[in-house]
């Protein structure tokens, strides 16, 4: 333990950017900071989003929902750069108090239903259209808690290994220490229960998997904090496994397209309004 001491004041002072990735968007107060309303496409469905790992889940979702042949389904997906500040404009922030992505507008109710946390609006969906939520009442409830699971877990994995080991302006033994053991443990947690179940509530395809996969599924294949080889991500056989299969679902591949604005150009759909725009309005279509 070599980290330098840091020894609290008594009372905290902000100091605005103190450094690391997504400091000048940090700040310790809510609400907006500039007038700007959201736009509003065709559909009932008006998505406000990025595909960082909480948007993933939603667009995933959606593009399911659509290849089940759920037209009510159709969406606007719209863009959201939060490296830019955009949630914090007045519009999104009346869609989502909190300033995060990714916020939900359904129009297709009076008043329009606004929808934040990713869990949420999945869950929203999956009773919406009545799909990828198990009607049986123990099935539904293991999904739901490996949907809370997630929810509760990926702060761990993001906001605490991912900022200290990719994000943070210096690097410190301690915190990295401390957030790969959990990391490392909530791996085991699906692995052990990936081996003896194809997807997290059995053998249906749920919500559970959406949102769990776009963080843990991500994580093992290295698209996220290039941390695969620390984290000997190959040793997780049953989470790989488990990922494989879904990144060969059509409506996944979709899914990860939507509101992503890095990585191949082809994998790039800035906004999506319409199912044609995965063959036309690609970023190597412009």
């Amino acid at each position: 333990m070599t980290d330098t001491t840091y020894t609290p004041p008594s009372v905290w002072k902000w100091e605005p950017g103190n450094g690391g990735k997504f400091a000048n968007i940090n700040r310790p107060v809510a609400g907006a900071t500039h007038d700007k309303a959201l736009p509003v496409g065709k559909h009932p469905l008006q998505l406000y989003s990025l595909a960082t790992p909480n948007g993933v889940k939603v667009t995933v979702m959606l593009e399911e929902l659509l290849e089940k042949s759920i037209t009510a389904a159709e969406y606007d997906a719209h863009l959201i750069q939060i490296g830019e500040g955009d949630q914090f404009g007045s519009g999104f922030v009346e869609a989502n108090p909190n300033s995060k992505i990714p916020a939900l507008m359904d129009h297709s109710v009076s008043p329009p239903q606004r929808v934040f946390e990713s869990g949420a609006i999945l869950l929203y969906l999956a009773e919406k259209f009545g799909a990828y939520l198990p009607t049986d009442p123990a099935k539904r409830i293991e999904c739901l808690s490996w949907l809370f699971w997630q929810m509760g877990s990926a702060p761990m994995l993001g906001g605490g290994f991912g900022h200290f080991y990719a994000y943070a302006p210096e690097k410190y033994q301690y915190p990295i220490d401390r957030y790969t053991m959990e990391v490392k443990r909530q791996l085991d947690v699906l692995d052990r229960h990936l081996a003896d179940n194809r997807f997290m509530a059995g053998d249906e395809y749920t919500i559970a998997d959406m949102a769990i996969y776009p963080w843990y599924g991500a994580l093992v294949k290295n698209r996220v904090y290039e941390a695969a080889e620390f984290l000997e991500a190959h040793t997780y056989t049953n989470v790989l496994r488990w990922t494989e299969e879904i990144d060969a679902r059509p409506a996944v591949q979709r899914g990860r397209m939507v509101n992503r604005t890095w990585g191949e150009p082809s994998e790039q759909l800035h906004e999506r309004h319409d199912a044609s725009d995965f063959t036309d309005k690609t970023e190597d279509k412009r």
